[in-house]
């Protein structure tokens, strides 16, 4: 069992805030491979773990609406969707992603372009996954 922090940019912000959220993992990934499998079955089993902790009765704090209000919306964060999703097809998703260049990682600042290439992680790594953006237009 290893820790890892994933850096994530605040979704919403009009500022760029990057955040460092700690990830526990099982094991010690070999390859960007089996970190993407590890990142994505985590992400998987806390989205589900959400949905099943649905309260009673839901209600925000003051704090939690200003907090929200700053961000451009608030919420109480409800899925409307009630199917449960599919690890294997998430997981295959990303790897997919990443082949195809939607994506960029880099751990400790350094590039990771193969999936199969062994890894060197210890605990305390950053990684960041970058979204890029495809842009489409015109030149004139």
């Amino acid at each position: 069992m290893m820790f890892i922090y994933v850096l994530v940019k605040s979704v919403g912000k009009r500022r760029d805030v990057v955040s460092k959220q700690r990830v526990k993992l099982q094991g010690t990934p070999g390859s960007l491979r089996v970190l993407l499998t590890e990142l994505v079955t985590v992400n998987v089993r806390e989205f589900v773990g959400k949905e099943e902790e649905k309260p009673l009765v839901s209600y925000l704090t003051e704090g939690e609406i200003n907090q929200q209000a700053s961000s451009g919306k608030v919420g109480f964060g409800a899925i409307y969707n009630n199917s449960k999703p599919d690890l294997n097809a998430a997981i295959h998703t990303a790897i997919q992603a990443f082949e195809d260049g939607l994506f960029l990682v880099f751990i400790n600042s350094e590039q990771i372009e193969d999936l199969d290439a062994p890894l060197n992680m210890a605990d305390g790594d950053e990684v960041a996954l970058i979204r890029l953006t495809m842009l489409a237009g015109r030149m004139w």
